[in-house]
């Protein structure tokens, strides 16, 4: 339930239902009261007066009354039906009078009233408007609403019959019902609200406190603290919202640990990397200066070893740059049309000179047709060779180290095979290989050197390109790596545009 039909929810229940359970127990008191007064059922509480409430506690009777004057007027001159309508009215503080022919026959209020029950059928002679008057009087003090009728009896004599209320002596019962009706008024009104305060205190209040306190422990530092979602109103989304964010923040936090870790990692190994070739070239200078390389030959050695070495300390700076480009994107790319067989005939011709003088044969196999092309960044791809061939020397355990490129038309790429004889990777290795930092077996590997990330570069570039790559490997045969290049269609887009 949204938010905003609760909060309409509630006004609506705070006006209607106290309306509706104050008109209950009002009907309930005024009906129990006015019960206690006549003890009849025929009570209307709901009038413009006062003197219209006395009327309606007393309408039963005067309509028995007028019946009885229509039908048989001689009954009010029988002593035991005038004595039962008395004993009704009492109990709504009413009293009846009858006279006949002038003279008073009956008085309901006793034999000591009679003088003020003449005096009352006198005052009330002026007033008939047809068979009925009413006068509103008062009898030793007391406030009194009095109505008459006039009648014919059997003998043809006429008189009048009296019904005497007396209004303030049910005052005091109806200011008590009112009270009453007042205190549970209040006490409705006090019980609705504290029902309606506990709801909306469960339903907002208390998840909006729960939501703070997740707020803190977040500010405090606490990423583990789960904030439990309930509902799917407005408070229900933004605490999902707010535990996204948590998660969110988590994965950023352990990321960012992540990231630390790397970066260390990849400064030890970039210094231990570095370390080597620099006391390599250290060496052989001093040698140099020492006067060791005192022939050509040897110092012609020294110089070319002190070349290679800063050449690798060259690649690995190249490498860290690299990777310092890999978040955020930067890489940068020149793409041009290259015929990758001529391209690859370039390379291999270039690293089996380097390949040679290290013992290992590079052979190079071109399965492609005709002449292909394809879109890509010329240093970037020689990078990921270079990267997985110096990989595959790297980890070369034969004697006779063997190295196999080989190109293959596969429908619309290019499939590009490097194939080694090392000493291949592990089943439980192979999913991680192309990870940052991951070095299969790092404790035996440390002493090879690589910062770990020449993998993730190679993989990197080559999504970049539009392609994707793989690997497969058994311990102790040799590792075949596989990437694929999107063929360069110009010639089919121009017959197309043709036709």
């Amino acid at each position: 339930m949204k938010l905003r039909t609760k909060l309409i929810l509630a006004f609506l229940s705070i006006i209607s239902i106290p309306v509706i359970l104050v008109i209950i127990i009002t009907a309930l008191l005024s009906s129990y009261h006015l019960r206690s007064l006549q003890r009849s059922d025929n009570y209307n509480f709901f009038s413009d007066s006062t003197i219209q409430v006395f009327n309606a506690a007393t309408v039963s009777v005067k309509e028995d009354i007028v019946r009885q004057i229509e039908s048989d007027p001689d009954a009010f001159l029988d002593e035991s039906y005038i004595n039962g309508v008395n004993e009704q009215l009492q109990y709504s503080f009413t009293y009846i009078a009858v006279e006949k022919d002038g003279e008073l026959y009956y008085n309901g209020l006793g034999s000591r009233k009679d003088e003020q029950v003449r005096s009352l059928f006198s005052e009330m002679s002026g007033t008939y408007d047809g068979d009925t008057a009413q006068m509103y009087t008062k009898i030793d003090k007391n406030s009194c609403l009095v109505d008459s009728w006039t009648l014919e009896f059997g003998d043809r004599t006429g008189g009048h019959v009296l019904l005497i209320s007396f209004i303030g002596k049910l005052l005091p019962g109806i200011r008590l019902m009112l009270s009453q009706l007042l205190i549970v008024i209040v006490i409705i009104m006090v019980v609705i609200a504290l029902l309606m305060f506990g709801w909306i205190y469960k339903t907002i209040l208390r998840r909006i406190g729960e939501l703070k306190k997740a707020a803190n422990e977040i500010k405090n530092g606490n990423l583990d603290y789960e904030l439990k979602v309930e509902g799917n109103d407005e408070i229900g989304m933004l605490c999902q919202d707010f535990e996204d964010m948590r998660l969110k923040l988590k994965e950023t936090a352990e990321e960012s640990v992540r990231s630390e870790a790397e970066s260390k990692e990849l400064i030890s190994n970039i210094s231990h990397d570095l370390k080597t070739p620099i006391t390599a070239i250290k060496g052989y200078v001093e040698g140099i200066m020492d006067g060791v390389a005192s022939s050509p030959e040897k110092l012609d050695k020294y110089i070319r070893t002190i070349y290679v070495k800063a050449n690798d300390m060259d690649r690995l700076i190249d490498e860290l740059t690299i990777y310092s480009k890999i978040d955020t994107n930067r890489i940068p790319y020149t793409f041009s049309k290259i015929d990758i067989s001529e391209y690859f005939d370039d390379c291999v011709n270039e690293l089996g000179i380097e390949l040679e003088s290290k013992g290992i044969i590079l052979n190079f196999s071109n399965y492609l047709e005709s002449s292909v092309t394809v879109i890509a960044d010329s240093e970037q791809l020689k990078r990921v060779i270079n990267n997985i061939v110096s990989n595959s020397v790297k980890y070369m355990d034969k004697p006779k180290g063997i190295i196999n490129v080989r190109l293959k038309d596969v429908g619309d790429y290019v499939q590009i095979e490097i194939e080694d004889n090392g000493k291949g990777i592990a089943a439980k290795d192979m999913p991680y290989i192309f990870d940052r930092f991951y070095r299969a077996d790092s404790s035996r590997n440390s002493a090879q050197g690589g910062s770990g990330i020449g993998l993730a570069i190679v993989k990197k570039i080559i999504e970049d390109h539009g392609g994707n790559i793989w690997a497969t490997s058994k311990e102790g045969v040799g590792t075949v790596m596989y990437f694929v290049l999107r063929k360069h269609q110009e010639v089919i887009y121009e017959q197309n545009f043709n036709n």
